[in-house]
């Protein structure tokens, strides 16, 4: 009989082309390096205290071996060229080539912030093009690009809420902000961040913002709601015309988090939702990298009547050209401030203008309609074995909580375990916090039928298991993974976050 993959031992702990690689401390040697250096004459030191108390210990490789470790290391890694990545809420799509190839050219890729205006013009003109995509799109008349993320975007959007309050004269008086109890963490956080009170909205039994419950939370303190749409239970608010509608007229703004935009985009525009402002994640929309390639970037677009407080710095037009405006005094508005010393993060702002450009206005909103669709798909392929908390169809991606799993002996993180070995990145786990258990599944529009029928019959398979007690499956998962599981109750409470030598053995004992 064939031994399993999974118990095969061998002499080098390799297993087939899966090598077995120890960290870089333990492979490396002070004395080696890769490149050959004259000594250094002997001088003497003016560090004073500053001086090194002994040896930094670096570990020196040969380029051989240097590059043989981060090749080893990258093909541990789990990403969206490797395989279907159903995160959910985040948007793990592909990442086109030729948005590499644009970002690479040396007039993009090789321009420093400081560099006198006249001569990266060309740059300049690519944010100015990408901001009237961005508003174009959303239809908000401002936008401002220095954000480097989803969460400073965010910030941004409720900084330019603040001061369009204290503008005014009520900020002593407007200090409640409404967060729907399924929002993302961040923005009870940013909210809190900026001095406001937190206010929770219930959601209604079909996963929504309760309309009755938000309009009883009004009042003359409510400066604005944080509000997700698509949500992140997966569903449009349907209502938000008149959430919007009563916000306004008590006087509130409303920010939305476009965190979801992918299931909208070219559909609907937020501007005529009444949305006042919202960040737009590059990574997730206008598929730059996630999580790689650089500081990331978080847009925000403003309404009409935050406009007048977009940060510094901005692109503007002007009788000799584009120029970055950077200062107070050469503003026509009223910035609330700046978030950024330099915009860098310009390697996202041509990936994200190259995929707008390649797809144009019809391309995008397909990109809407295929993520949609891909998620509806997924959704009805798997509510007759799993269970999904809310009827009716979802956006761009399908939530199922664990009531399926009432029966079996296991749990939603010991079903994530189980898809590690049958070579799939986990869905989102327990969130939104609404829904117990949940399992948030994202396909994207990039991913082929193919791919999507493997994946569903992969989960189909795994349900079938747990129904019918198949138990070490899930609870020795992942077993044919790089590194087994964690015990995750010690990682927590007692971290290891620094690699030590192990104390040298005795000679003798």
């Amino acid at each position: 009989m064939t031994q399993k993959m999974s118990e095969k031992k061998t002499f080098t702990g390799n297993r087939g082309l899966q090598l077995e690689e120890a960290l870089i401390f333990e492979i490396g040697s002070y004395d080696n390096c890769g490149v050959d250096l004259e000594d250094v004459p002997p001088v003497e030191s003016r560090l004073g205290a500053c001086a090194a108390q002994g040896d930094i210990d670096l570990p020196g490789l040969s380029e051989p071996e240097a590059m043989r470790h981060f090749v080893r290391l990258s093909q541990k890694n789990h990403a969206i060229d490797a395989g279907l990545y159903p995160l959910g809420s985040c948007t793990m799509k592909h990442n086109p080539r030729l948005n590499e190839k644009m970002a690479r050219l040396p007039g993009f890729s090789d321009i420093h912030p400081l560099q006198p205006q006249a001569t990266v013009q060309g740059a300049l003109e690519l944010m100015d093009e990408l901001a009237h995509w961005l508003k174009t799109l959303t239809g908000m008349p401002e936008v401002a690009l220095s954000p480097k993320a989803g969460a400073h975007g965010e910030l941004c959007g409720m900084m330019a809420i603040r001061a369009a309050i204290e503008a005014k004269g009520e900020l002593a008086t407007r200090t409640r902000v409404l967060v729907p109890e399924s929002a993302h963490g961040t923005n009870p956080a940013t909210a809190a961040l900026l001095g406001f009170k937190v206010d929770g909205i219930p959601a209604d039994p079909s996963g929504r913002v309760d309309l009755a419950a938000f309009k009883e939370k009004l009042g003359d303190d409510v400066a604005a709601i944080m509000l997700t749409n698509p949500n992140t239970c997966g569903l449009f608010e349907r209502d938000i015309i008149e959430i919007a509608d009563a916000l306004h007229e008590a006087g509130g703004y409303f920010y939305c988090d476009g965190a979801n935009f992918n299931a909208i985009v070219g559909r609907v525009r937020p501007g005529d939702l009444g949305v006042d402002a919202m960040h737009i994640n590059l990574h997730k929309t206008f598929s730059t990298p996630h999580g790689g390639g650089g500081p990331g970037s978080g847009p925000t677009v403003l309404s009409e009547r935050l406009a007048p407080f977009a940060p510094l710095p901005y692109v503007e037009k002007g009788a000799d050209g584009l120029r970055l405006v950077e200062n107070n005094g050469d503003a026509a508005h009223q910035p609330f401030g700046r978030m950024v010393a330099f915009h860098g993060q310009m390697g996202m702002y041509v990936r994200a203008l190259s995929y707008m450009m390649s797809h144009g206005a019809d391309g995008l909103r397909q990109v809407a309609e295929d993520a949609v669709l891909n998620a509806n798909y997924i959704l009805a392929s798997l509510k007759d074995v799993m269970s999904a908390p809310f009827e009716g169809p979802c956006m761009h991606e399908a939530l199922f909580d664990d009531s399926w799993m009432k029966d079996t002996d296991i749990d939603t993180l010991d079903f994530a375990k189980a898809m590690i070995d049958e070579g799939y990145h986990p869905m989102t786990m327990y969130f939104p916090l609404v829904v117990h258990g949940a399992m948030l599944i994202e396909p994207t529009e990039t991913e082929s039928k193919a791919a999507l029928d493997l994946f569903i019959a992969t989960m189909r398979d795994l349900v079938r298991g747990a129904k019918e007690g198949e138990t070490d499956r899930f609870k020795n998962a992942p077993e044919l993974a790089p590194r087994r599981r964690l015990d995750e109750t010690l990682a927590a409470r007692s971290p290891v976050l620094r690699w030590q030598s192990p104390e040298a053995k005795q000679a003798a004992e």
